[in-house]
């Protein structure tokens, strides 16, 4: 039984250590599905994902994947759903279809392991411009934004597998929030619905309730969000960029503490 595109209901068995349980329950359970993302025709990317806010995504990627630079750079953008996932057709001027057709030739020695060859490492490690934003947020909003963000996980709160990104003022209210089985899914869900929605995202701050690798803090630099804070703890190679890019970063963000990441020396 279909809850919706978000999550669907299933039937499970409960174990117990008697091994004498024989309760049956039902249960919401996040989706996942492929999601083929094509430009004027040109097949550039598959991406597993939750199929909930489909044209946030849609925006939100291509302004990461650096395809666009305003949603109005989207001429048209069909979502379809075919039997084995789902189609994002997106239309764009003839100048951003050059861009694809260069970014897709790099995808294709891409492997299912990682990513292969010197042109990849390169295109993965390229500079990033600094962020030119630049907002004052006490601790206490930190946490102010911390104890709220579980009541905007509507998704999580059913299935409990949902990561969420939102987006907060900078005295901590959250303004806007999405959600993905994928933590990249729902920053770029996030990236496209405030693009969409004309909220300056240089004017506010990022929670995510994830761990906090390089391409988070990507996506985070390239949208000129001055401030990504991050639920579990962020990896070296995060940090040392988001230094580079003057992106202020807190991880390990819990009820009662967080780690504000420091110039590195050495």
């Amino acid at each position: 039984m279909a809850v919706d595109q978000g999550a669907k209901s299933l039937r499970f068995a409960v174990l117990t250590p008697s091994d004498r349980s024989t309760e049956i329950i039902e249960r919401p359970i996040i989706a996942e599905a492929p999601i083929a993302i094509e430009y004027n025709g040109i097949g550039y990317a598959v991406m597993m994902a939750t199929p909930i806010d489909l044209e946030d995504y849609a925006v939100g990627f291509s302004l990461s994947e650096g395809l666009i630079t305003h949603p109005d750079d989207i001429l048209a953008l069909d979502t379809h759903h075919s039997e084995l996932g789902w189609i994002l057709r997106i239309q764009v001027p003839q100048e951003n279809a050059e861009k694809v057709v260069a970014r897709a030739r790099q995808r294709v020695s891409e492997s299912s392991c990682g990513l292969c060859g010197m042109d990849n490492l390169e295109e993965v490690m390229r500079p990033l411009p600094p962020v030119t934003a630049q907002i004052d947020v006490l601790d206490a909003a930190i946490f102010s934004a911390l104890s709220a963000l579980r009541s905007h996980q509507t998704l999580n709160a059913d299935t409990g597998s949902a990561h969420a990104a939102a987006f907060c003022t900078p005295d901590g209210a959250i303004q806007m929030t999405r959600e993905d089985v994928g933590r990249h899914n729902a920053l770029d869900k996030l990236i496209g619905a405030l693009a969409r929605a004309d909220i300056d995202i240089s004017a506010g701050f990022i929670v995510l309730t994830a761990r906090c690798s390089l391409e988070l803090v990507q996506k985070t630099i390239l949208a000129n969000c001055p401030m990504l804070v991050t639920i579990s703890a962020a990896t070296d190679l995060a940090i040392h960029i988001a230094e580079k890019s003057c992106l202020r970063l807190v991880s390990l963000a819990r009820a009662d503490s967080a780690l504000a990441a420091m110039p590195q020396t050495g």
